[in-house]
Protein backbone atom coordinates (compact mmCIF):
# COMPACT_ATOMS: atom_id res chain seq x y z
CA UNK A 1 0.00 0.00 0.00
CA UNK A 2 1.46 3.24 -0.82
CA UNK A 3 -0.54 5.35 1.54
CA UNK A 4 1.05 7.28 4.14
CA UNK A 5 1.08 6.46 8.06
CA UNK A 6 -1.78 9.80 7.96
CA UNK A 7 -3.98 7.45 5.47
CA UNK A 8 -3.80 4.79 7.55
CA UNK A 9 -5.92 6.32 10.09
CA UNK A 10 -8.91 6.63 7.18
CA UNK A 11 -9.31 2.76 7.18
CA UNK A 12 -12.41 2.99 8.92
CA UNK A 13 -13.65 5.95 7.48
CA UNK A 14 -16.86 5.43 5.16
CA UNK A 15 -19.23 8.04 4.83
CA UNK A 16 -22.91 7.69 4.52
CA UNK A 17 -23.19 8.02 1.14
CA UNK A 18 -20.25 6.15 -0.31
CA UNK A 19 -21.41 3.41 2.43
CA UNK A 20 -24.70 3.30 0.99
CA UNK A 21 -24.09 3.54 -2.59
CA UNK A 22 -21.86 0.51 -2.73
CA UNK A 23 -23.73 -1.31 -0.73
CA UNK A 24 -26.99 -0.76 -3.01
CA UNK A 25 -24.75 -1.29 -6.25
CA UNK A 26 -23.95 -4.82 -4.86
CA UNK A 27 -25.79 -7.80 -6.91
CA UNK A 28 -26.94 -11.33 -4.87
CA UNK A 29 -22.91 -12.74 -6.18
CA UNK A 30 -21.60 -9.76 -3.97
CA UNK A 31 -20.36 -8.46 -7.03
CA UNK A 32 -20.37 -4.71 -8.14
CA UNK A 33 -22.67 -4.42 -11.00
CA UNK A 34 -23.48 -0.89 -11.00
CA UNK A 35 -27.51 0.07 -11.89
CA UNK A 36 -27.86 -1.26 -15.24
CA UNK A 37 -27.82 -5.32 -15.87
CA UNK A 38 -26.83 -4.77 -19.28
CA UNK A 39 -22.92 -5.13 -20.15
CA UNK A 40 -21.29 -2.40 -21.57
CA UNK A 41 -18.96 -1.78 -24.59
CA UNK A 42 -15.08 -0.80 -23.32
CA UNK A 43 -13.87 -0.18 -26.45
CA UNK A 44 -9.89 -1.13 -27.00
CA UNK A 45 -8.50 1.89 -24.91
CA UNK A 46 -8.45 0.57 -21.40
CA UNK A 47 -7.06 -2.50 -22.62
CA UNK A 48 -4.30 -0.64 -24.77
CA UNK A 49 -3.76 1.45 -21.21
CA UNK A 50 -3.61 -1.87 -19.33
CA UNK A 51 -0.84 -3.09 -21.81
CA UNK A 52 0.99 0.02 -21.75
CA UNK A 53 1.50 0.07 -17.79
CA UNK A 54 4.91 -0.99 -16.11
CA UNK A 55 4.84 -4.47 -15.14
CA UNK A 56 3.79 -4.70 -11.36
CA UNK A 57 1.11 -5.66 -9.08
CA UNK A 58 -1.63 -3.48 -10.49
CA UNK A 59 -1.16 -4.21 -13.89
CA UNK A 60 -1.08 -8.07 -13.03
CA UNK A 61 -4.57 -7.27 -11.52
CA UNK A 62 -6.23 -4.87 -14.29
CA UNK A 63 -5.13 -8.28 -16.28
CA UNK A 64 -7.13 -10.30 -14.80
CA UNK A 65 -10.31 -8.56 -15.37
CA UNK A 66 -9.89 -8.25 -19.51
CA UNK A 67 -12.58 -10.72 -20.19
CA UNK A 68 -14.97 -8.83 -18.49
CA UNK A 69 -18.54 -8.99 -17.95
CA UNK A 70 -18.19 -4.94 -17.97
CA UNK A 71 -21.20 -2.70 -15.79
CA UNK A 72 -22.09 0.45 -15.18
CA UNK A 73 -20.69 2.12 -12.59
CA UNK A 74 -21.45 5.66 -10.65
CA UNK A 75 -17.39 5.57 -9.99
CA UNK A 76 -16.95 6.43 -13.41
CA UNK A 77 -18.18 10.18 -14.22
CA UNK A 78 -18.68 11.44 -17.83
CA UNK A 79 -16.83 14.88 -18.26
CA UNK A 80 -19.02 16.80 -20.86
CA UNK A 81 -19.80 13.84 -22.74
CA UNK A 82 -17.13 11.69 -24.05
CA UNK A 83 -15.15 14.77 -25.30
CA UNK A 84 -11.74 13.03 -26.19
CA UNK A 85 -13.09 12.24 -30.06
CA UNK A 86 -16.86 13.17 -29.17
CA UNK A 87 -18.16 16.96 -29.96
CA UNK A 88 -18.89 18.29 -25.63
CA UNK A 89 -22.22 18.40 -24.45
CA UNK A 90 -23.86 16.52 -27.37
CA UNK A 91 -26.30 13.72 -27.73
CA UNK A 92 -23.92 11.82 -29.37
CA UNK A 93 -21.60 12.19 -26.54
CA UNK A 94 -23.79 11.67 -24.01
CA UNK A 95 -24.46 8.42 -25.81
CA UNK A 96 -21.52 7.08 -25.51
CA UNK A 97 -20.40 8.06 -22.26
CA UNK A 98 -23.55 5.92 -20.77
CA UNK A 99 -22.50 2.95 -22.85
CA UNK A 100 -18.88 3.22 -21.97
CA UNK A 101 -20.25 2.44 -18.42
CA UNK A 102 -20.42 6.02 -16.98
CA UNK A 103 -23.55 5.81 -14.17
CA UNK A 104 -23.64 10.14 -13.98
CA UNK A 105 -22.94 12.36 -16.69
CA UNK A 106 -23.21 16.08 -16.86
CA UNK A 107 -24.82 18.72 -17.69
CA UNK A 108 -22.87 22.24 -18.08
CA UNK A 109 -25.19 24.81 -17.65
CA UNK A 110 -25.51 27.94 -19.12
CA UNK A 111 -28.65 30.38 -20.12
CA UNK A 112 -29.53 32.01 -23.55
CA UNK A 113 -30.68 35.59 -24.19
CA UNK A 114 -34.10 34.52 -23.35
CA UNK A 115 -33.12 32.60 -19.63
CA UNK A 116 -33.35 29.23 -21.25
CA UNK A 117 -30.98 26.83 -19.36
CA UNK A 118 -28.55 24.72 -22.01
CA UNK A 119 -25.70 22.28 -21.66
CA UNK A 120 -22.35 24.17 -22.44
CA UNK A 121 -19.52 24.24 -20.40
CA UNK A 122 -19.17 27.94 -20.88
CA UNK A 123 -21.04 30.66 -21.33
CA UNK A 124 -19.05 31.88 -24.05
CA UNK A 125 -17.68 29.20 -25.75
CA UNK A 126 -20.01 28.49 -28.84
CA UNK A 127 -17.13 30.20 -31.00
CA UNK A 128 -14.92 26.90 -30.39
CA UNK A 129 -17.35 24.39 -29.31
CA UNK A 130 -20.25 24.87 -32.40
CA UNK A 131 -20.17 26.25 -35.83
CA UNK A 132 -21.97 29.58 -34.88
CA UNK A 133 -19.07 31.37 -36.94
CA UNK A 134 -20.40 29.79 -39.70
CA UNK A 135 -23.72 31.04 -39.57
CA UNK A 136 -23.41 34.59 -40.36
CA UNK A 137 -26.71 35.72 -39.33
CA UNK A 138 -25.84 34.63 -35.79
CA UNK A 139 -22.11 35.31 -35.90
CA UNK A 140 -23.30 38.97 -36.45
CA UNK A 141 -24.70 38.86 -32.57
CA UNK A 142 -21.57 37.70 -31.09
CA UNK A 143 -19.85 39.75 -28.41
CA UNK A 144 -16.81 39.54 -30.26
CA UNK A 145 -17.16 38.92 -34.16
CA UNK A 146 -14.06 36.97 -35.45
CA UNK A 147 -11.34 38.99 -35.94
CA UNK A 148 -8.12 37.33 -37.76
CA UNK A 149 -4.58 36.80 -36.46
CA UNK A 150 -2.03 39.21 -38.05
CA UNK A 151 2.09 38.36 -38.56
CA UNK A 152 4.98 40.28 -38.89
CA UNK A 153 5.65 40.86 -43.06
CA UNK A 154 9.45 40.62 -42.27
CA UNK A 155 9.81 37.52 -39.62
CA UNK A 156 6.12 36.05 -40.17
CA UNK A 157 6.16 35.93 -36.56
CA UNK A 158 2.51 35.93 -35.35
CA UNK A 159 1.67 39.56 -33.75
CA UNK A 160 -1.83 39.09 -32.80
CA UNK A 161 -3.84 35.80 -31.88
CA UNK A 162 -6.85 35.29 -34.33
CA UNK A 163 -9.86 35.32 -32.18
CA UNK A 164 -13.56 35.82 -31.42
CA UNK A 165 -16.25 35.32 -28.14
CA UNK A 166 -19.72 33.91 -28.47
CA UNK A 167 -21.68 33.09 -25.91
CA UNK A 168 -25.24 31.74 -25.15
CA UNK A 169 -26.36 34.74 -23.67
CA UNK A 170 -25.99 36.18 -27.05
CA UNK A 171 -28.70 34.41 -28.78
CA UNK A 172 -32.07 33.17 -28.02
CA UNK A 173 -32.71 29.26 -27.36
CA UNK A 174 -34.39 29.05 -31.06
CA UNK A 175 -30.82 30.63 -32.57
CA UNK A 176 -29.26 28.27 -29.77
CA UNK A 177 -31.13 24.88 -31.14
CA UNK A 178 -30.12 25.73 -35.10
CA UNK A 179 -26.50 24.88 -33.84
CA UNK A 180 -24.45 22.06 -34.27
CA UNK A 181 -21.48 21.06 -32.05
CA UNK A 182 -17.50 20.75 -32.82
CA UNK A 183 -14.73 19.60 -31.03
CA UNK A 184 -13.35 22.64 -28.51
CA UNK A 185 -10.79 24.04 -30.91
CA UNK A 186 -9.50 27.22 -32.41
CA UNK A 187 -6.44 28.06 -34.56
CA UNK A 188 -5.12 30.89 -33.40
CA UNK A 189 -3.04 31.28 -36.63
CA UNK A 190 -6.65 31.53 -38.41
CA UNK A 191 -7.00 34.39 -41.19
CA UNK A 192 -10.44 32.94 -42.00
CA UNK A 193 -13.37 31.29 -40.29
CA UNK A 194 -13.27 28.16 -41.79
CA UNK A 195 -9.48 27.76 -40.86
CA UNK A 196 -10.52 29.33 -36.86
CA UNK A 197 -12.76 26.31 -36.90
CA UNK A 198 -10.67 23.66 -37.89
CA UNK A 199 -7.99 23.63 -34.70
CA UNK A 200 -8.75 19.89 -33.35
CA UNK A 201 -5.61 18.77 -31.70
CA UNK A 202 -4.43 15.73 -33.71
CA UNK A 203 -4.48 13.26 -30.85
CA UNK A 204 -8.54 13.63 -30.61
CA UNK A 205 -10.49 13.36 -34.00
CA UNK A 206 -13.44 15.52 -36.22
CA UNK A 207 -14.80 12.15 -37.13
CA UNK A 208 -17.93 12.54 -34.82
CA UNK A 209 -17.91 15.84 -35.50
CA UNK A 210 -20.50 16.23 -38.12
CA UNK A 211 -23.28 15.52 -36.28
CA UNK A 212 -22.74 17.08 -32.70
CA UNK A 213 -27.00 17.33 -31.58
CA UNK A 214 -26.82 20.79 -28.64
CA UNK A 215 -28.60 19.67 -26.23
CA UNK A 216 -31.03 22.10 -23.26
CA UNK A 217 -31.00 21.30 -19.45
CA UNK A 218 -34.00 19.99 -19.90
CA UNK A 219 -33.35 17.74 -22.82
CA UNK A 220 -30.12 16.36 -20.76
CA UNK A 221 -32.13 15.44 -18.26
CA UNK A 222 -34.87 13.50 -20.23
CA UNK A 223 -31.75 11.67 -21.93
CA UNK A 224 -30.19 11.16 -18.68
CA UNK A 225 -33.03 9.39 -17.47
CA UNK A 226 -33.80 7.21 -20.19
CA UNK A 227 -30.46 5.97 -20.10
CA UNK A 228 -30.66 5.03 -16.78
CA UNK A 229 -27.61 7.22 -15.26
CA UNK A 230 -27.53 9.55 -12.37
CA UNK A 231 -27.26 13.58 -13.28
CA UNK A 232 -24.48 15.86 -12.34
CA UNK A 233 -25.48 19.55 -13.37
CA UNK A 234 -22.43 22.09 -13.32
CA UNK A 235 -24.01 25.81 -12.84
CA UNK A 236 -21.67 27.57 -14.81
CA UNK A 237 -20.45 31.15 -13.79
CA UNK A 238 -22.53 33.85 -15.83
CA UNK A 239 -20.03 36.11 -18.09
CA UNK A 240 -22.84 38.69 -17.80
CA UNK A 241 -23.39 40.67 -14.99
CA UNK A 242 -25.86 39.67 -12.42
CA UNK A 243 -28.63 40.18 -12.01
CA UNK A 244 -29.42 39.86 -15.56
CA UNK A 245 -31.91 41.73 -17.54
CA UNK A 246 -32.31 43.35 -13.93
CA UNK A 247 -34.14 40.60 -12.02
CA UNK A 248 -32.13 37.50 -13.36
CA UNK A 249 -30.21 37.07 -9.85
CA UNK A 250 -27.55 34.33 -8.87
CA UNK A 251 -30.23 32.44 -6.54
CA UNK A 252 -32.74 32.50 -9.10
CA UNK A 253 -30.37 31.10 -12.02
CA UNK A 254 -29.12 28.75 -9.18
CA UNK A 255 -32.94 27.88 -8.21
CA UNK A 256 -34.22 27.27 -11.89
CA UNK A 257 -31.26 24.35 -12.39
CA UNK A 258 -33.17 22.46 -9.14
CA UNK A 259 -36.39 23.39 -10.38
CA UNK A 260 -35.73 21.72 -13.92
CA UNK A 261 -35.18 18.06 -11.87
CA UNK A 262 -37.88 18.44 -9.81
CA UNK A 263 -40.05 19.23 -12.73
CA UNK A 264 -38.69 16.37 -14.82
CA UNK A 265 -39.51 14.27 -11.63
CA UNK A 266 -36.13 13.38 -10.89
CA UNK A 267 -35.19 12.63 -7.34
CA UNK A 268 -32.66 14.12 -5.35
CA UNK A 269 -30.75 11.00 -4.35
CA UNK A 270 -30.03 10.73 -8.58
CA UNK A 271 -28.44 14.55 -8.86
CA UNK A 272 -25.41 15.92 -7.69
CA UNK A 273 -25.39 19.40 -8.44
CA UNK A 274 -21.67 21.23 -8.88
CA UNK A 275 -20.08 24.47 -8.58
CA UNK A 276 -17.03 26.36 -8.29
CA UNK A 277 -19.04 29.17 -6.33
CA UNK A 278 -19.41 28.01 -2.64
CA UNK A 279 -22.08 30.79 -2.13
CA UNK A 280 -24.56 28.35 -4.91
CA UNK A 281 -23.66 25.09 -2.69
CA UNK A 282 -24.47 26.95 0.54
CA UNK A 283 -28.08 27.92 -1.32
CA UNK A 284 -28.99 24.93 -2.56
CA UNK A 285 -27.98 23.28 0.79
CA UNK A 286 -30.52 26.01 2.44
CA UNK A 287 -33.27 26.46 0.09
CA UNK A 288 -33.32 23.37 -1.40
CA UNK A 289 -32.09 20.56 1.30
CA UNK A 290 -32.72 17.34 -0.23
CA UNK A 291 -31.13 18.68 -3.57
CA UNK A 292 -28.11 20.63 -1.64
CA UNK A 293 -27.36 17.24 0.24
CA UNK A 294 -25.21 15.73 -2.52
CA UNK A 295 -24.20 19.59 -3.48
CA UNK A 296 -20.11 19.29 -5.09
CA UNK A 297 -18.01 22.15 -4.48
CA UNK A 298 -15.45 22.38 -7.14
CA UNK A 299 -12.72 23.62 -5.28
CA UNK A 300 -10.80 25.89 -7.83
CA UNK A 301 -8.92 27.52 -4.80
CA UNK A 302 -5.89 24.78 -5.94
CA UNK A 303 -5.12 26.90 -8.61
CA UNK A 304 -3.89 29.62 -6.13
CA UNK A 305 -0.13 28.93 -5.80
CA UNK A 306 -0.73 30.88 -2.02
CA UNK A 307 -3.81 27.88 -1.23
CA UNK A 308 -2.08 25.80 1.23
CA UNK A 309 -4.69 22.68 2.32
CA UNK A 310 -5.54 22.09 6.24
CA UNK A 311 -7.58 20.11 8.39
CA UNK A 312 -8.64 23.35 9.94
CA UNK A 313 -10.22 24.45 6.13
CA UNK A 314 -11.86 21.00 5.45
CA UNK A 315 -13.40 21.02 9.23
CA UNK A 316 -14.86 24.59 8.30
CA UNK A 317 -16.38 23.64 4.83
CA UNK A 318 -18.31 20.63 6.62
CA UNK A 319 -19.14 23.11 9.16
CA UNK A 320 -20.61 24.47 6.54
CA UNK A 321 -22.84 21.79 5.23
CA UNK A 322 -20.45 20.76 2.42
CA UNK A 323 -19.92 17.02 1.78
CA UNK A 324 -18.27 16.73 -1.11
CA UNK A 325 -15.14 18.76 -2.43
CA UNK A 326 -13.81 18.10 -6.04
CA UNK A 327 -10.95 19.21 -6.93
CA UNK A 328 -8.39 18.72 -10.34
CA UNK A 329 -6.82 16.15 -10.18
CA UNK A 330 -3.69 17.15 -9.49
CA UNK A 331 -4.65 18.62 -5.80
CA UNK A 332 -5.14 15.35 -4.65
CA UNK A 333 -1.68 13.22 -5.27
CA UNK A 334 2.20 13.94 -4.82
CA UNK A 335 5.28 12.17 -4.82
CA UNK A 336 6.20 10.46 -1.71
CA UNK A 337 10.16 10.33 -0.86
CA UNK A 338 10.61 7.45 -2.98
CA UNK A 339 9.30 9.05 -6.30
CA UNK A 340 6.35 6.98 -5.82
CA UNK A 341 2.57 8.41 -6.58
CA UNK A 342 0.99 8.95 -2.93
CA UNK A 343 -1.66 10.75 -1.67
CA UNK A 344 -1.47 14.34 -1.09
CA UNK A 345 -2.49 16.64 2.35
CA UNK A 346 -5.39 18.13 0.18
CA UNK A 347 -6.65 14.77 -0.23
CA UNK A 348 -5.56 13.51 3.56
CA UNK A 349 -6.95 16.47 5.37
CA UNK A 350 -10.10 16.20 3.35
CA UNK A 351 -10.88 13.11 4.54
CA UNK A 352 -10.06 13.32 8.35
CA UNK A 353 -12.34 15.91 7.87
CA UNK A 354 -15.27 13.73 7.02
CA UNK A 355 -15.69 15.00 3.36
CA UNK A 356 -16.24 12.86 0.44
CA UNK A 357 -13.98 13.40 -2.74
CA UNK A 358 -14.85 13.88 -7.07
CA UNK A 359 -11.78 13.99 -8.72
CA UNK A 360 -11.65 15.35 -12.50
CA UNK A 361 -10.75 14.72 -15.14
CA UNK A 362 -8.83 11.50 -16.37
CA UNK A 363 -8.53 11.45 -20.02
CA UNK A 364 -8.59 15.37 -20.74
CA UNK A 365 -4.56 15.51 -20.74
CA UNK A 366 -4.11 13.95 -24.30
CA UNK A 367 -1.03 11.28 -24.66
CA UNK A 368 1.18 11.23 -21.65
CA UNK A 369 4.48 11.28 -23.11
CA UNK A 370 6.11 14.27 -23.63
CA UNK A 371 3.46 16.25 -21.47
CA UNK A 372 5.51 18.43 -19.56
CA UNK A 373 7.27 19.84 -22.82
CA UNK A 374 3.79 20.28 -24.70
CA UNK A 375 2.65 22.13 -21.59
CA UNK A 376 -0.59 19.64 -21.20
CA UNK A 377 0.31 18.87 -17.69
CA UNK A 378 -2.13 20.57 -15.85
CA UNK A 379 -3.82 17.59 -14.26
CA UNK A 380 -0.63 15.69 -13.54
CA UNK A 381 1.31 18.67 -12.43
CA UNK A 382 2.26 17.54 -9.10
CA UNK A 383 3.37 13.64 -10.20
CA UNK A 384 4.47 14.71 -13.76
CA UNK A 385 8.13 13.19 -13.33
CA UNK A 386 6.77 10.31 -12.59
CA UNK A 387 4.60 9.88 -15.52
CA UNK A 388 5.78 8.85 -19.37
CA UNK A 389 3.25 6.49 -20.63
CA UNK A 390 -0.15 6.61 -21.33
CA UNK A 391 -0.32 3.43 -18.64
CA UNK A 392 0.77 5.17 -16.04
CA UNK A 393 -2.62 7.09 -15.87
CA UNK A 394 -3.93 4.21 -14.01
CA UNK A 395 -0.94 4.59 -11.39
CA UNK A 396 -2.49 7.60 -10.48
CA UNK A 397 -6.25 6.42 -10.73
CA UNK A 398 -5.53 3.75 -8.34
CA UNK A 399 -4.35 5.91 -6.02
CA UNK A 400 -7.30 8.05 -6.66
CA UNK A 401 -9.51 5.26 -5.73
CA UNK A 402 -7.83 2.49 -3.66
CA UNK A 403 -5.83 4.73 -1.29
CA UNK A 404 -8.13 7.61 -1.20
CA UNK A 405 -11.34 6.34 -1.73
CA UNK A 406 -12.86 9.14 -4.00
CA UNK A 407 -16.65 8.48 -4.63
CA UNK A 408 -15.93 8.82 -8.51
CA UNK A 409 -14.05 10.58 -11.17
CA UNK A 410 -14.50 12.40 -14.15
CA UNK A 411 -13.21 11.42 -17.36
CA UNK A 412 -13.46 12.15 -21.26
CA UNK A 413 -13.26 8.74 -22.15
CA UNK A 414 -15.54 6.89 -19.48
CA UNK A 415 -14.54 3.46 -20.38
CA UNK A 416 -10.85 3.49 -18.90
CA UNK A 417 -12.38 4.88 -15.73
CA UNK A 418 -15.18 1.95 -15.89
CA UNK A 419 -12.73 -0.66 -16.59
CA UNK A 420 -10.58 0.43 -13.78
CA UNK A 421 -13.99 0.76 -11.92
CA UNK A 422 -15.44 -2.81 -12.46
CA UNK A 423 -12.21 -4.61 -11.91
CA UNK A 424 -11.24 -3.18 -8.78
CA UNK A 425 -15.33 -3.29 -7.54
CA UNK A 426 -15.30 0.12 -6.84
Amino acid sequence: MRASAKMAALAGLCTLMACAASAGERGADGKNHGRARDAVQLGPRPFYLVQDMDEGELKDALEQCTSGPFYKSDFSISHRGAPLQFPEHTREGYEAAARMGAGILECDVSFTADRELVCRHSQCDLHTTTDILAKPELAAKCSEPFSPAEFDPISGERIKTASAQCCTSDITLQEFRTLRGKMEASNPDASTVAQYLDGTPDWRTDLYSGSGTLMTHAESIALFKQLGVKMTPELKAPSVAMPYQGDYTQQAYAQQMIDEYKAAGVGPREVFPQSFNLDDVLFWQQADPLYGRQAVYLDGRVDDPAFEPSLEDFQNLAAQGVRIVAPPIFALVRLDESGRIAPSDYAIYARLAGLDIIAWSFERAGPIENLVEEGRQYYYQSVSEAMNKDGDMYEVLDVLGRDIGVLGVFSDWPASVSYYANCMKL
